[in-house]
C-alpha cells in the first residue's frame, strides 16, 4: 500500500491483498446493512451490491470534491469470477432437468426468448438514442436476465474494445433490475390469481398431510416413549425417497472441489483464446469453464469418478461470487454515467413494461393459464429483470397468501441459476461480436 500526491490531489494505492481485503469488509458490512435496512432486504438486495455500491457512492463524492482518489489492484477479480461460474456449472445436473418434465422446457424456452427480446430492446433503443450498440446489450440480457454477475463479467469485456464507462453501465443497470424484479412480481401474480379465480392445487393435499401427522402424533401418545416416533419414521422414510443426504464440509472434500473447479477454470481459459484463434469468436473467459463444467458434472453423474458434494459447490460459489461482486461494485467509476442518465432509464423502463407485456400475453398462456403458471410468472419477473434470489422472495411471498406450487419452486431455480445462461450466455456473446467495433 502506497500513500502519494497527483496533481495535488492525495493518492492511496492499494495492492492486491489490501484490495482484497477491502472487499472482503465491503461484503461484510453490505451483510449487515442489508439486515438492517427493511427495504434492502425486502427487495433481496445482495450484500456485495449494498457493500460495494455504498463505497463506490462514497468514491464519487471524494473524486467530485477532489479530496482523495484511491487505486485498487483488482488481479483477483477475475479468478473469483471464472471460480463462481465453474460453481454453476458443477451444479447442472440434468437428473434434475429431467423432473420439470415438459413444463420446464416451455419455462426455459420462454427465458431463452425472453434474452433475445432484452438484447433487441436494448439495442434497438441505443441506435435511436445515439449509444453505442454495446451498451444496449450491456442493458439487455447482460443486466437484465445475468444479473450482476453478467454484468461484472461482460462489462470489463466491452470496456476493453473501447466502450467507455460499460461496465458502470452493466452494474448499474443490474441494480435497476434487481429492484424492478422484486416491484413487479407480486402484483403480476396478484392481477392474474384476481382476474381467473385461481387457487393452489396442492392445499387439499397438505390438508391431508396435516390429518396423516396429527393421525401419527395420536398413535405416537398411545404407543408410549419407548416406541419409536411414528412422525420420525415418516420422516426417515422421505429422506430415503429423495436421497437427501447432509454431510458435514471436511477439509479434504473442499481440496477436492476446489481441484476440479481450477481445472475448470484453467480449461475455460483456454477454450476462450481457441475460439478466438480459430474462428475469431470472442467469449469470455468464464463462458467455457461453465460449459466445461456442466459436461463434467454430467459426465460424473453417469460414470461417478468423484462423489460431488453440493453443499461444498454452493459454498465456493457464495464466496467467490460475494469477493468478485463486492471487487466489481467497489471499483465502479460512478461519474461516468453522468451523460447517460436519461438513456439508461429510456431502456431500463422499456425492459420493465416488456417484461410485464410478455408475463401477461406470452409466458402465462404459454404455461397454462393456472396457479403453478402465476407463480412462475412471478419468478420470471424475479430473474428476469434481477437475479434467482428475488424470483424465490416474490414466489415465497406469493404462496404464503395464496398457497404453494411444488412444480413453480422446482422449475424456476433450476432455469434461473443455470439453464437459461445456456442459451442467454452464446445471445449475448453474439451480439457483443456482431456490434464490436
Amino acid at each position: 500500500m502506497k500513500f502519494l500526491w497527483e496533481q495535488g490531489i492525495p493518492v492511496i494505492e492499494l495492492d492486491m491483498i489490501a484490495t482484497l481485503a477491502l472487499a472482503i469488509l465491503l461484503l461484510l458490512l453490505g451483510r449487515i446493512i442489508v439486515n438492517r435496512v427493511g427495504f434492502l432486504s425486502r427487495f433481496c438486495i445482495p450484500a456485495p451490491v449494498a457493500g460495494g455500491l455504498s463505497f463506490s457512492l462514497l468514491m464519487l463524492v471524494l473524486h467530485e470534491t477532489n479530496i482523495l482518489n484511491i487505486k485498487m489492484d483488482t488481479i483477483l477479480q477475475t479468478p473469483f469470477m471464472l471460480a463462481f461460474f465453474a460453481t454453476v456449472g458443477l451444479i447442472a445436473s440434468l437428473k434434475l432437468v429431467k423432473k420439470g418434465g415438459k413444463l420446464l422446457f416451455y419455462y426455459w424456452a420462454l427465458c431463452a426468448f425472453l434474452s433475445l427480446m432484452q438484447n433487441v430492446i436494448g439495442v434497438s433503443w441505443s441506435k435511436v438514442l445515439g449509444l453505442d450498440p454495446l451498451l444496449g446489450v450491456l442493458m439487455g440480457a447482460v443486466s437484465m436476465e445475468g444479473g450482476h454477475g453478467n454484468a461484472g463479467a461482460f462489462g470489463p469485456e466491452v470496456e476493453a474494445m473501447g466502450v467507455y464507462g460499460a461496465t458502470a453501465v452493466a452494474m448499474a443497470a443490474a441494480t435497476f433490475g434487481v429492484v424492478a424484479g422484486g416491484v413487479v412480481g407480486g402484483p403480476i401474480a396478484r392481477f392474474f390469481i384476481n382476474k381467473y379465480n385461481l387457487h393452489s392445487t396442492e392445499e387439499e393435499e397438505l390438508a391431508e398431510d396435516t390429518e396423516k401427522a396429527a393421525l401419527a402424533q395420536d398413535l405416537d401418545q398411545v404407543a408410549g416413549p419407548d416406541t419409536t416416533s411414528v412422525n420420525e419414521a415418516l420422516t426417515v422414510e422421505k429422506i430415503e425417497e429423495g436421497k437427501e443426504i447432509s454431510e458435514e464440509v471436511a477439509a479434504h472434500v473442499f481440496l477436492l472441489h476446489g481441484f476440479i473447479i481450477a481445472i475448470c477454470m484453467v480449461v475455460g481459459m483456454e477454450l476462450a483464446v481457441a475460439f478466438k484463434s480459430w474462428w475469431g469468436i470472442a467469449i469470455p473467459n468464464y463462458v467455457g469453464g461453465m460449459f466445461f463444467a456442466v459436461l463434467l458434472r454430467n459426465i460424473n453423474d453417469k460414470f461417478h469418478f468423484v462423489e460431488l458434494h453440493n453443499p461444498t459447490i454452493g459454498l465456493i460459489g457464495d464466496v467467490c461470487l460475494g469477493i468478485f461482486l463486492s471487487m466489481a461494485l467497489m471499483t465502479l467509476k460512478l461519474w461516468e454515467l453522468a451523460d447517460l442518465a436519461l438513456p439508461m432509464i429510456v431502456i431500463l423502463m422499456s425492459q420493465v413494461i416488456f417484461m410485464i407485456m410478455y408475463n401477461m400475453f406470452v409466458a402465462f398462456p404459454v404455461l397454462g393459464k393456472n396457479y403453478d403458471a402465476v407463480i412462475m410468472c412471478a419468478g420470471m419477473a424475479g430473474h428476469g429483470l434481477g437475479a434467482t434470489p428475488n424470483a424465490m422472495a416474490n414466489m415465497k411471498a406469493v404462496a404464503e397468501k395464496f398457497g404453494p406450487s411444488t412444480k413453480a419452486f422446482l422449475i424456476v431455480p433450476l432455469c434461473g441459476a443455470f439453464l437459461v445462461d445456456l442459451f442467454a450466455v452464446p445471445c449475448i456473446v453474439w451480439f457483443i461480436n456482431y456490434f464490436a467495433h
